[in-house]
């Protein structure tokens, strides 16, 4: 199965492609020129932003780290029509720990009503979010996600200043 260069979900039917590159619907597919960019960043300033967020404080309850990329998984699901997301949350692990249980939560209440997705994908979700319950990031360095999304994040920014350059 394919990934989205983007956001990293499994992809399982469907997909665009930009090159080489595969992602998982249209929004990540814009955010593909953001990763051309984003490769261009230099790997110690990638590292020592990642280092400083991986150090500080939880963004969400204002607690200690480590904080780290948490993936969280929900499937909901109405008759025919089924969706799924992955979505990242960067936080300490109290809180990551607490979305997935509540993907997981919100997954097995309403990812079950579609036919036929919903009955394969919602044991998938609820699984995924028990997983990554279970298994936390190395608490002494930042994961390879954190420094992916610093990456993009400090790529975003160039973009957006050379806009702001030019708008000038």
């Amino acid at each position: 199965m394919a990934t989205c260069a983007a956001c990293g979900t499994t992809i399982i039917f469907g997909g665009t492609r930009a090159g080489d590159l595969r992602f998982c619907n249209k929004k990540c597919q814009q955010k593909g020129g953001i990763l051309l960019v984003a490769e261009q960043v230099p790997t110690e300033i990638v590292l020592r932003q990642a280092t400083q967020i991986h150090r500080g404080i939880c963004p969400k309850c204002g607690g200690p780290g480590p904080v780290d990329v948490h993936m969280g998984y929900r499937v909901w699901s109405a008759l025919l029509m089924t969706s799924w997301q992955s979505m990242q949350r960067v936080c300490c692990r109290s809180c990551g720990v607490k979305g997935q249980a509540l993907d997981a939560l919100f997954s097995l209440v309403l990812g079950w009503w579609g036919f036929p997705w919903g009955f394969i994908i919602t044991p998938v979700q609820v699984g995924r979010n028990i997983v990554g319950m279970f298994s936390a990031p190395d608490p002494d360095n930042p994961s390879p996600r954190l420094e992916k999304s610093v990456r993009i994040a400090i790529a975003s920014q160039a973009l957006i200043n050379a806009q702001a350059q030019r708008n000038t």
